[in-house]
């Protein structure tokens, strides 16, 4: 029997006691209670008694029940982690609600429909809610095409006499973002952040005698003879890297807004998804000028490969001498390819002399969100229109970092321009990041054949 059940039951015993007690005092009326009235009331308050005992106990089970679930919010101690591994072995942990979820299941997003009976937007109604913080986001900068509850080809396409949810959106016309999953994740408290990077590493370790004198060692000669240990460096420079803003916005109506409840779709796969899409453009091909990142392609001491040209598969060929540089000179173990989807296509496509394709052909291994190519040298390929066609890299990329300043927030308001007196609403998005690349060797830029 479920707790619930079980408060009701014993709920009901006791106002079947109480009754039943009330009905022998109310039969006796003003006179004395006979010896046997007296017994059986107090036979029934005694169990009325035990039956409110019970019942406090069983409800104050479920308050410390509620009150771990409710201390466990947050720390994971409710949830277990979830992670996918793709069939070329990059490990890309789940979510759990989305942005969107989170936002309309917010204080601030149910407090702003409380000023609106029933939750319904008029022309009378102003909106403006409070900021609403993520921890991470999954679009271009600039202004969106409205979206209204009126045009089938709009939000009124959201209306439905019976809502199922979507079931297609717009993530049909997103390509998929991985980048983030690869290179290590940081936050910062500060709008600027320094780090060292690391130009050069020397290491000359090496067997060393005991000493045979105490005598101070004057010439490299005697080294030997003293003992004398040899000393390794590594160089590094200091290097900044400022917060930037990163922020897009769209407008609605606010009958779209009431009617449409589309809000959670339209801040899960059009705002959030467009940051990301900026995001990864900015980590990949950022100048630094500007508001710009210092993305990966502007960063100096990045390993360069040049294509082969010899050779059987020359593609295959320039590819694998990149990887052994992020071995040999970057020092690193690399965790992964980044190409675009053109150049994963020439990979598709590659045949030897006997016409067979080298990673299955039509029949090969599908790579949820990359390539269809398999694994390349061992390795998982992310693909990503970020990268220009005709250039790869290959890295580790835990030596790059991302960092969240004030991570991402979404924001609605009527009071930008005349959007009061149109009945418009506009909901903002935006995050605050830095990017830096602590060990640029670590990352070989390819020029594929």
């Amino acid at each position: 029997m479920g707790s619930e059940q079980r408060v009701n039951q014993l709920t009901e015993e006791l106002k079947a006691h109480l009754k039943t007690a009330r009905g022998i005092a109310e039969a006796a009326g003003d006179r004395d209670f006979t010896d046997e009235e007296r017994a059986q009331i107090t036979d029934l308050m005694g169990k009325a008694g035990d039956v409110k005992k019970q019942l406090e106990q069983l409800k104050a089970d479920d308050r410390t029940r509620q009150a771990i679930k409710d201390l466990g919010e947050g720390i994971g101690l409710n949830d277990k982690p979830r992670e996918r591994v793709t069939p070329s072995g990059l490990v890309v942990p789940e979510r759990g609600k989305t942005i969107g979820q989170t936002f309309v299941d917010s204080p601030e997003f149910k407090q702003l429909l409380e000023t609106a009976p029933g939750g319904h937007f008029t022309k009378e109604h102003q909106v403006q809610s409070r900021p609403v913080g993520f921890g991470r986001l999954l679009g271009k900068g600039g202004q969106k095409a409205l979206t209204t509850g009126a045009s089938d080809t709009s939000a009124g396409s959201y209306v439905r006499d019976d809502w199922l949810g979507f079931v297609t959106g717009l993530e049909l016309f997103q390509r998929p973002l991985m980048l983030r999953d690869l290179v290590t994740s940081g936050t910062t408290t500060s709008d600027m952040v320094e780090y060292a990077r690391v130009t050069g590493i020397t290491n000359n370790a090496a067997p060393v005698p005991e000493a045979t004198t105490e005598a101070p060692i004057v010439d490299p000669v005697t080294n030997a003879q003293g003992g004398l240990k040899p000393q390794s460096s590594f160089a590094t420079v200091k290097v900044s890297t400022p917060v930037r803003t990163i922020a897009h916005w769209l407008a609605i109506t606010k009958r779209a807004m009431s009617d449409a409840a589309q809000v959670m779709t339209l801040i899960d796969n059009f705002l959030e998804y467009g940051l990301e899409e900026e995001l990864e453009d900015q980590m990949v091909a950022g100048d630094g000028t500007g508001e710009n990142l210092d993305g990966i392609g502007h960063v100096s001491g990045v390993q360069t490969q040049a294509a082969v040209t010899t050779g059987g598969a020359p593609l295959l060929a320039t590819l694998r001498q990149a990887k052994t540089k992020v071995r040999i000179v970057g020092r690193s173990v690399p965790n992964g390819y980044l190409m675009h989807p053109a150049d994963v296509e020439k990979l598709d496509l590659l045949t030897d002399n006997e016409n067979r394709f080298y990673f299955g052909g039509p029949g090969g291994t599908f790579i949820p969100g990359g390539g269809s190519a398999g694994p390349l040298w061992n390795l998982p390929i992310v693909e990503s229109e970020a990268i220009a066609a005709g250039t790869a890299y290959v890295a580790d990329w835990r030596k790059a970092i991302l960092w969240d300043r004030e991570q991402s927030s979404i924001q609605l308001t009527d009071s930008h321009s005349d959007f009061f007196v149109r009945n418009l609403v506009a909901i903002l998005a935006e995050m605050r990041v830095a990017f830096g690349v602590v060990q640029p060797s670590a990352f070989v830029k390819i020029t594929l054949p």
